[in-house]
């Protein structure tokens, strides 16, 4: 295999890994210093915010993992293990999320809370179906549905790409930029997802 044959996935590695700990920064900083769009979110609900800020980075530090071949073959009952995780990962960080959406009061609101409740709830509802489909050992259907799964939950990376572009390359006002972004950070991802799996030869079994 060449060196640029691998370069796909190692930039899928950095990202996944990179975005996970930056994510965590607020560990040392603080959300004030580091996470100040979030302090409107903070008040009464502390314990919801540290839930999905600081849990939906341990799914998206899964996820390379998971779609890794060699560790599946190499690791299957780690791969279970850290299945379960991402799936509780989500379904913690999610549940908190779309509580956070609901409430939000950043950006258009209700415009902003509703892309983010979307994709919260569309989060919890793919993972939830990739979980049922790999407990019945319908692993090609298993696998398409994380692969939409996976699809939103990067969605913590395209929004660090598009809100500071659009902020500071277009100049747009923040919440402007925080509503469109509620949006703009998943619905592509699903889509593109979509089509790849519409592309896509059926996996052979396992």
């Amino acid at each position: 295999m060449s060196i640029l044959s691998r370069v796909p996935n190692l930039l899928w590695w950095l990202v996944c890994v990179g975005v996970a700990l930056v994510s965590w920064r607020f560990l040392i900083g603080g959300v004030a210093v580091t996470m100040p769009a979030m302090l409107p979110q903070f008040e009464n609900r502390a314990l919801i915010l540290y839930a999905h800020i600081g849990l939906a980075p341990v799914a998206l530090l899964i996820l390379p993992f998971q779609f890794s071949s060699r560790f599946r073959t190499a690791r299957p009952r780690l791969h279970r293990l850290m299945g379960r995780s991402y799936g509780l990962a989500v379904l913690l960080s999610g549940m908190a999320g779309l509580v956070l959406a609901v409430r939000t009061e950043t950006g258009l609101a209700p415009w902003t809370g509703l892309g983010f409740a979307s994709l919260a709830v569309l989060w919890l509802a793919t993972t939830a179906q990739a979980v049922r489909l790999a407990m019945a050992r319908r692993i090609e259907a298993h696998r398409r549905w994380m692969t939409r799964s996976a699809a939103l939950t990067v969605a913590a990376v395209t929004l660090r790409i598009e809100l500071p572009l659009m902020v500071f390359g277009f100049g747009l006002d923040f919440g402007v930029a925080y509503t469109i972004v509620a949006w703009l950070c998943w619905v592509p991802n699903l889509l593109i997802a979509e089509l790849w799996l519409a592309r896509r030869r059926p996996l052979p079994a396992p």
